[in-house]
């Protein structure tokens, strides 16, 4: 899977990730992977998927779909903006739904982190949305940078140098992610 934190502190705020694609048993590190950047850039916002590799061309995909409209600055934007998407996805994408338990929903199948000027956010595979307000982390080795950023957090002043140590936590001591890291700065709208 992989490590993908973000960061909010003093007036900034910061979305890294590994750079380790495993597919199963097998490793693909980032001297071999051409594109092994994880986090999605778009006119508002930067995003972080986990779960399959092939989210990230399909997200990459609908981002360049001028007829599809996102809006990343918000709780609610985000979450309306994934109740649009969700049949784009099973539609033209062909999105498998069917989870193993008995959810309410159907799936989105992906988990995601959005950093941009209004926040840091997550989205989860039922569209459910969370609006952070210091740090959050998900992949398979996201206790490690949770519990590495919850350590440093009041140490640095930086949110670049807080994810930073998040993701080489996760990398450290997380079999599914690898170094080196990728990251990005944002400055919070603080209108």
């Amino acid at each position: 899977m992989s490590t993908i934190v973000v960061v909010k502190k003093a007036g900034q705020v910061c979305i890294a990730a590994d750079s380790l694609t495993s597919f199963g048993d097998l490793r693909l590190g980032s001297e071999y992977d051409a594109d092994h950047d994880k986090i999605i850039k778009t006119k508002d916002a930067h995003i972080g998927i986990v779960g399959s590799a092939a989210h990230q061309l399909v997200m990459e995909s609908i981002l360049a779909d001028k007829q599809i409209k996102t809006d990343f600055s918000s709780k609610l934007a985000i979450f309306e903006t994934f109740r649009s998407l969700h049949p784009v996805l099973k539609e033209k994408y062909f999105l498998n739904t069917k989870d193993e338990d008995d959810d309410p929903y159907e799936s989105t199948q992906i988990d995601a982190l959005i950093a941009s000027e209004h926040g840091i956010f997550g989205v989860h595979s039922l569209r459910e949305v969370s609006h952070y307000t210091r740090f959050w982390s998900i992949g398979s080795g996201s206790e490690y940078a949770l519990g590495a950023m919850f350590a440093v957090y009041d140490l640095y002043d930086t949110a670049e140098k807080i994810a930073a140590v998040g993701v080489k936590a996760g990398a450290e001591f997380n079999t599914a992610s690898g170094m080196p890291l990728t990251s990005y700065t944002i400055a919070l709208n603080n209108a």
